[in-house]
């Protein structure tokens, strides 16, 4: 690919000489070690639940090299192109939210997940990206077009996602949307009244999950007072990354992944802690930070809103969840069952970042009239 000359017209061609190759190759690092890890901390799991040492290896090799397929096509998309993608897996993602309160399949108290064959599909994984892409469209829209109802269809939209997600119930996902969504409609010139507005309503509303939600509660209480319920699983993952030090243990010498459950999951980031110390996290934590400032750097001279508005909810999503399980992790939040991006194992996390990575690469590359990107 490197052997592309400039003046290449095939599609391959305009896509080498315009996608962000800094972002691809930060993408790629965070994808090898990703993959290290999981080498390192999913065979006693296995092992655990009974099944073969490299099942969750073998399933991750598997879900990844679909991501990166997924990213590499989406990435080739223009912005239109993005949008009607993102109208699709929107519409499917809401019709699979309502299927998980009928035929869903519980786990931990939760109907998150619907079973098809070989696979349990997670719909609001796919909800976050189509989502942020489409509140993009009609918070540009309203600003462009007199008499467009962009605020009003988005608010609406916004409201039944969020509904469907406490009704599994899904706090944490509810809450990333929330975010992104504030975010972009803040960027798009919500005025500072309702700013101010919404800010109150989202604070009143963690306050109402604490007392609506059992399960919320309980780890709000046990983040404020560990000795107040079952806390195994941060306890673990703090004496990890107490263990590995400034260097680490070194790869596969670590033992909080016999011990944790969702070492190869959402406590990831523990196996990384103590196997490779505080270093090679600071380089994991550093490569996140790179992608979403990269990309922020990339759409800030262009010129078309929807691509900013829709390039800012993409990154933000990706660096919030990325803090969200790191964060969690080292006990900084209360525990929030969410992967670490190409990291952690995980289908339909890992099929729908690839979607949110590959649209987030379509959006930021030079484009004729786009502007000054470097």
């Amino acid at each position: 690919m490197v052997l592309l000359d400039r003046t290449d017209t095939s599609v391959l061609g305009r896509w080498w000489w315009t996608v962000d190759r800094w972002t691809l190759a930060a993408l790629g690092l965070l994808v090898g070690f990703g993959a290290i890890l999981i080498a390192a901390a999913s065979p006693p799991v296995a092992e655990r639940i009974g099944l073969a040492e490299f099942h969750f290896v073998y399933r991750h090799i598997t879900y990844l090299t679909l991501s990166l397929g997924v990213l590499f096509i989406t990435s080739l998309l223009s912005p239109t192109g993005v949008r009607r993608l993102s109208a699709l897996m929107l519409v499917g993602g809401i019709l699979g939210l309502a299927a998980t309160l009928v035929v869903g399949v519980e786990i931990k108290g939760a109907t998150r997940w619907v079973q098809l064959p070989g696979i349990s599909v997670q719909p609001s994984e796919f909800v976050k990206p189509a989502f942020a892409v489409i509140a993009a469209w009609l918070f540009a829209e309203q600003k462009l077009r007199d008499g467009f109802p962009g605020y009003l269809v988005c608010t609406a939209i916004f409201a039944v996602i969020v509904t469907l997600m406490l009704m599994q119930p899904d706090l944490g996902m509810a809450v990333v949307i929330t975010a992104v969504w504030g975010t972009q409609f803040f960027l798009a010139g919500l005025p500072m009244a309702l700013v101010i507005v919404l800010f109150v309503l989202a604070v009143g509303g963690m306050v109402g999950s604490y007392f609506a939600f059992p399960h919320v509660a309980s780890r709000i209480d046990r983040f404020l007072d560990p000795s107040s319920g079952d806390s195994y699983q941060i306890n673990r993952s703090l004496e990890a990354f107490m263990n590995g030090g400034a260097w680490g243990v070194g790869p596969g010498e670590g033992t909080v992944k016999l011990y944790l459950p969702d070492a190869h999951a959402d406590f990831i980031f523990a196996v990384a802690g103590e196997e490779f110390g505080l270093f090679w996290c600071l380089i994991l934590v550093a490569l996140f930070g790179f992608i979403v400032l990269r990309g922020f750097v990339r759409v800030s001279d262009d010129n078309n809103l929807f691509v900013l508005l829709a390039s800012a909810g993409l990154l933000i999503q990706f660096g919030l969840q990325a803090l969200i399980n790191m964060g969690s992790t080292l006990h900084l939040i209360p525990t929030k069952g969410m992967t670490l991006p190409f990291v952690s194992y995980g289908g339909s996390s890992l099929l729908a970042i690839g979607f949110g990575m590959g649209m987030t690469l379509a959006l930021t590359r030079r484009r004729p009239g786009a502007g000054g990107s470097p």
